[in-house]
């Protein structure tokens, strides 16, 4: 188990460090955010290729982490390439104009590496440990959550960027389909897949304690690189964001207050 995990560490820093000479030469710190999902590809994938014999089931897995990671790269993909750097990394780089360049390899991308690891345990424990053979419960439930919050974080972004493709709505609040019960619907549906895919990897009751993954990514989420890093500086940029918060739940969606 060890060894495959450490593995798995290895090719994941090897591609960060890439990355981040990419980053360098492009001065884009924020090219690390379209590679945020294909990691965990990588790290199942390279998980399942050094198996000698995989349960047939936990092929789930991969293939879940594969849906998810690539289709939230290509969405971050057409979002930001072309745009410039995302503010959050330029205002890094302009209070750290001289050390930015080796502080960015340390915090943002290596940083990212370990999350990955964490975030991703039930990817690799569910492959690794044994399991029951066939489907379980955990399996039925665990892909039924998975769905629901791929379909919910998909449904979320292409809502918003259909928003912001007319021109009319720029510096406006979207507060429209599934943005109107919860400020975040798109980590929402994130925070619920991760749970769905750690019930999957949880029919392998050595593989529960990997739990530790979609704990962490919720805390992210909700307390840090989500909910709290975007709405920082959201409403001195649109005022009306206040009334916003004031009325809609910040993650869990719910009815609007009056």
């Amino acid at each position: 188990m060890l060894s495959i995990m450490v593995t798995n560490l290895l090719l994941l820093l090897g591609l960060l460090t890439l990355l981040w000479g990419v980053s360098l030469r492009l001065r884009d710190a924020s090219i690390i955010d379209i590679f945020w999902g294909l990691g965990f590809v990588v790290v199942a994938w390279s998980t399942r290729a050094q198996l000698t014999a995989p349960a047939d089931v936990s092929l789930l897995l991969p293939i879940a982490a594969t849906l998810w990671g690539v289709r939230l790269a290509v969405y971050l993909a057409a979002r930001n390439l072309g745009h410039g750097e995302d503010r959050r990394y330029a205002a890094m780089r302009a209070a750290r104009p001289r050390t930015f360049w080796w502080w960015s390899y340390l915090a943002v991308f290596l940083m990212q590496g370990v999350l990955c690891m964490i975030v991703s345990l039930p990817l690799q424990l569910g492959q690794i440990v044994p399991r029951p053979e066939g489907l379980t419960v955990f399996d039925g439930v665990g892909l039924a959550l998975f769905t629901f919050g791929f379909v919910y974080e998909s449904v979320a972004d292409w809502q918003l960027a259909r928003y912001k493709r007319d021109p009319a709505n720029r510096g406006q609040v979207m507060d429209k389909g599934l943005w109107r019960n919860t400020r975040h619907p798109n980590y929402f549906g994130e925070s619920v897949l991760w749970w769905g895919i750690w019930l999957v990897a949880a029919a392998a009751p050595d593989a529960r304690w990997s739990v530790a993954g979609p704990l962490l990514i919720t805390w992210l989420l909700l307390k840090f690189s989500g909910v709290v890093l975007l709405e920082q500086t959201i409403v001195q940029r649109r005022p009306a964001y206040a009334d916003y918060i004031r009325r809609t739940n910040a993650f869990i969606p719910g009815p609007r207050k009056p």
